[in-house]
């Protein structure tokens, strides 16, 4: 079976011009300081028990919760999965009480207490439930399958609300979980371990303690097998099927340089020591929660994926150590854990790996860009296709452009004094934004003092994303050439310093220009005669802008996210997008002949892979040639041409490129024709 890495897509909503004002006059979004209200009590303590049904695929369980009451009050509100039926609540003095779903938000849960609660004062309940949890319609982030019982495996994630939760994501609290589960099962989550104890009908039950307040509440069940690792100090316990091989070295291994280095950066772990386990396909590539680290199947390639790897494990300070206040200041945890995935890239490739990544984020960002302002993350469902592009993506450029505003050195220090303050507790957006400002370095001679206010609310605030156009004419002058331009963009409130460099026949030249509003008039002297289109924008890329490029490959990621989920026809529109932008853009033609080759629009897809080999066959995406002859010889070999098949599959072996096992590919069907498959092949990969 060929495994292989897909960019997720995110499904593009286009809101603008006035169409765009009359909404928000209509509908106004909520700043951050109407972030939505806390609940009358708070969830200190639990004790839960949790039995996992694999034949009936349900979980039944019971939580004894002890509540401190925020305000007078004798409602205690929680979110539960909306799926999971509550047989009963019962009050400490073991009276039941009265409960009821909020039938706007079936999340939502509402208990009515005997008496009202005075602040400060402490009320315990049992809630009684079962239910199913597979419901991706009924996933808290719909579409998002957060939790899963099947008969070979299990997951509970945090974020699916298998127990009854109190403002979340940013409440901490101590806890002890036990598991049951069939004996065929190993259970890993967060906590310390308890030695698993046998219980009848062939169960074994799994405890773990959480004596330290933090967002626990992350398992996963299957046949899992314990390899521990001792690597830099560290003890990293790996998780994996058998099957997993010698992986589970590697992973610890990994695991343990990505956690010292971020040590460095950001100061050391509570408790350094960490798990990671494999998880099973059908939720997120992965997950973070304290000391534990989920990757699905699907991402457990031999050797490990760094990038995400990376990610997760800065997500033991980002999303776990330092939580975000409210829904709405996120930006602060998973936007700073995407881009600390990026610095690793860095650190490990250079600057060559750092701008991979950054090329990554963009393509991300522009998927969905118009969505939201980050600062209204509030507005999206976490974990989305449009909360990945916004939070995550778009998140992540803005931690690179203010590192490039204020330089490293400054940029390193916000970060390690930031964790330093309130790892335990949570933030604001409007706590980091204070503490950047103190890190504003002194202007440069004839350079303005960098306006910090400007570019949060360039960058948190709005929307919108620049595509800079240049105007220009070259005189001679005595000293040399004078360049007398003007930058143009889109966007009328943008006010941003951006470095131009003027490629010459000697040494170069930069200079910083204040880009304000549409159109920004510049004069640049140089000494040597500048090269033809040697003038650049922007040239090292820290700044999040659009291009015909990037919009390209939005475009194309986009529709594989809709082909990864069976809907080819709205995946061609996306391609066909692509296409308009660039007509020979390999990448697009290929993704288009995948597509219609499962829809068995044979002849269409034919046609679509030969145009990818004409196409321009980027570097970054090259592998489009040996899996366009693969395919190829599929349509050949199913429509009773297998000399041409043949002829296909050999001309792959040529290529000599293997990337997600074209090779492998290739050779299998040489020796026997393909007969078809019930579902999409693994083929595009991307290196």
């Amino acid at each position: 079976m060929i495994t292989h890495t897909r960019i997720p897509w995110r499904k593009q909503t286009i809101l603008a011009g006035w169409g765009a004002l009359l909404l928000l006059l209509l509908f106004p979004a909520p700043s951050r300081a109407q972030a939505p209200r806390r609940a009358p009590f708070r969830a200190t303590h639990y004790d839960v028990e949790a039995t996992l049904h694999p034949a009936d695929q349900t979980l039944s369980a019971r939580a004894k919760v002890d509540f401190v009451a925020v305000e007078a009050s004798r409602t205690v509100v929680v979110e539960l999965h909306q799926d999971l039926k509550v047989n009963a609540i019962i009050d400490a003095g073991g009276r039941k009480l009265a409960f009821d779903r909020n039938p706007d938000s079936p999340l939502q849960l509402s208990v009515t207490l005997v008496d009202a609660a005075a602040p400060g004062k402490q009320v315990t309940l049992t809630f009684e439930y079962a239910g199913p949890l597979s419901s991706e319609e009924d996933s808290p982030s719909r579409g998002v399958r957060l939790a899963s019982v099947d008969q070979g495996s299990a997951y509970l994630l945090l974020p699916a609300r298998w127990f009854p939760l109190t403002d979340y994501p940013s409440n901490r609290y101590t806890a002890t979980f036990k598991i049951i589960s069939p004996d065929t099962f190993a259970v890993v989550g967060t906590g310390s371990s308890a030695s698993p104890s046998v219980v009848p009908g062939g169960q074994v039950a799994y405890t773990f303690h959480n004596d330290r307040p933090e967002p626990s509440g992350t398992f996963v069940a299957g046949a899992l097998q314990l390899s521990p690792v001792k690597a830099e100090g560290l003890e990293i316990s790996v998780f994996a099927p058998a099957a997993a091989g010698k992986t589970p070295v590697d992973y610890g291994n990994t695991t343990a340089t990505i956690l010292n280095y971020f040590s460095s950066e950001f100061g050391p772990l509570p408790s350094p020591d960490l798990t990671v386990a494999q998880m099973p396909d059908g939720s997120l590539q992965g997950f973070s929660a304290p000391g534990l680290i989920l990757i699905s199947a699907r991402q457990w390639s031999p050797k490990p994926n760094l990038r995400l790897l990376s990610q997760l494990a800065a997500g033991q300070w980002w999303g776990n150590e330092v939580l975000a206040a409210s829904t709405s200041d996120v930006w602060l945890t998973d936007g700073l854990a995407q881009y600390s995935g990026g610095l690793y890239a860095e650190h490990i490739e250079g600057n060559a790996g750092l701008h991979r990544a950054l090329e990554d984020f963009a393509i991300g960002t522009l998927m969905y860009e118009d969505a939201a302002p980050i600062a209204q993350a509030q507005r999206l469902a976490p974990y989305s296709d449009q909360y990945r592009s916004i939070v995550v993506d778009k998140g992540a450029m803005v931690f690179h452009m203010l590192r490039s505003a204020l330089g490293d050195a400054p940029f390193e220090s916000l970060l390690h004094d930031f964790a330093a303050k309130f790892t335990g507790k949570t933030a604001r957006i409007e706590d980091f934004e204070k503490m950047a400002q103190t890190r504003i370095p002194a202007a440069k001679a004839g350079q303005p003092t960098l306006n910090l206010t400007a570019f949060f609310s360039q960058w948190l605030n709005s929307t919108g994303v620049p595509e800079f156009k240049l105007e220009y004419t070259t005189y001679r002058i005595k000293k040399g050439f004078k360049i007398v331009g003007k930058i143009r963009q889109d966007l009328e409130t943008f006010h941003l310093p951006i470095e131009v460099r003027v490629d010459t026949e000697g040494n170069p030249e930069i200079k910083t220009i204040e880009v304000v509003g549409t159109s920004s008039p510049f004069e640049i002297e140089t000494f040597g005669r500048p090269k033809p289109g040697g003038i650049v924008v922007d040239p090292n890329n820290n700044l999040l802008k659009s291009s015909p490029h990037l919009r390209v490959r939005a475009a194309v990621a986009r529709g594989e996210g809709e082909a990864e989920v069976g809907k080819y026809y709205e995946a061609i529109q996306d391609y066909q997008q692509a296409l308009d932008i660039q007509a020979n853009n390999s990448l697009a033609h290929f993704r288009m002949g995948e597509a219609m080759f499962y829809q068995k629009n044979y002849q269409a897809s034919a046609n679509a892979f030969r145009s990818s080999l004409d196409g321009d066959l980027d570097p970054s995406y090259r592998w489009v040639e040996v899996w366009s002859h693969i395919y190829l010889g599929k349509i050949f070999d199913l429509t009773g041409q297998r000399e041409r098949a043949v002829n296909e599959y050999s001309r792959a072996t040529q290529l000599a490129d293997d990337t997600g096992g074209a090779q492998a590919e290739a050779a299998r069907y040489l020796n026997k024709p393909y007969a078809g498959d019930n579902a999409p092949q693994a083929s595009a990969a991307k290196p």
